[in-house]
């Protein structure tokens, strides 16, 4: 049994066909595209028909890639251009027509539930208390609570590393003052946080996270992340994007990455850990799981 999630982001839209192992999923493949959804909702409060027909093309693309590789169910979720375009029910519209597969617009809660359990399944070691941090292009989600359950406490801001590079990164590399200015912001956009209890971990999720691993590694603590923006503003986005092997686009906005990530652990008091697995797994561990409780 094989399913399928194309996952439509601010940044990419992203695609996993996925297959029930073991310990809990395997990747069957992977595919990525860059959209940058975000940056022209940023500038025109919405999506043009132009875009909406790209996210199309690229979402049939991916439908037939899966159905051809064996997924019997395909599912496409919608995280925060949905939220945050004026024309979020045109860009779900587009996509139901171009998949003829499932679209579900995501709540912010539904999104750190899912990034949430795809980051916890798999895990051999489970603390007491967790947090799940999802930083996208367009909103960071934090999920808390006790491995193996579902999160008890579940919070959604409108910090991405796309609007922050937008709204205050302007320059490239950032510039000292950019810096500080981003620093503040972050921080004042996660003051509202307030967890019912600390974490005792905490995993992080998402585009901007993997890249500042190829950086300085998967533990991403305070000096780590420190290093990762330190590398990250040395030189030009596309000669780091060079260097250390990945798009131009990514590379662009991991300053704004590694800002939101060191606000992130000093709000929660603990260093971050890169996940396996993200929104994606965690949607198709669902999928998965309403196949078998539909043969019972």
């Amino acid at each position: 049994m094989r399913v399928a999630v194309i996952d439509v982001g601010s940044n990419t839209a992203r695609l996993l066909v996925a297959a029930p192992s073991p310990v809990g999923l395997t990747a069957v493949r992977q595919e990525r595209a860059y959209l940058a959804l975000g940056a022209e909702i940023l500038r025109r409060g919405s999506l043009t028909e132009r875009k909406l027909d790209e996210v199309a093309r690229t979402a049939r693309r991916y439908a037939r890639l899966a159905r051809k590789l064996g997924a019997e169910r395909v599912e496409v979720i919608v995280t925060a251009p949905a939220r945050q375009a004026k024309n979020g029910g045109a860009l779900v519209e587009a996509l139901v027509r171009a998949t003829g597969a499932t679209v579900r617009a995501l709540s912010a809660e539904e999104e750190g539930m899912l990034a949430y359990r795809g980051a916890v399944e798999g895990l051999t070691s489970l603390p007491e208390i967790l947090a799940v941090c999802d930083v996208g292009g367009g909103s960071t989600e934090v999920a808390i609570g006790r491995p193996p359950g579902l999160p008890h406490w579940n919070r959604s801001v409108d910090l991405g590393s796309l609007r922050l590079t937008a709204a205050i990164l302007k320059s490239d590399p950032p510039d000292r003052r950019e810096i500080r200015a981003a620093r503040a912001h972050a921080d004042g956009c996660l003051a509202e946080l307030e967890p019912p209890e600390a974490p005792l971990a905490a995993l992080v999720v998402g585009g901007s996270a993997r890249g500042l691993a190829k950086l300085v590694g998967p533990s991403l603590g305070e000096e780590a992340l420190a290093a990762a923006l330190r590398l990250s503003t040395a030189r030009r986005s596309a000669k780091l994007a060079k260097a250390y092997g990945m798009d131009d686009e990514r590379a662009r906005v991991l300053p704004a990455g590694a800002i939101i990530l060191q606000a992130l652990t000093r709000r929660l008091g603990v260093p971050l850990e890169l996940a396996q697995g993200g929104l994606r797994e965690g949607a198709a561990l669902a999928l998965l799981e309403e196949r078998t409780l539909a043969a019972v």
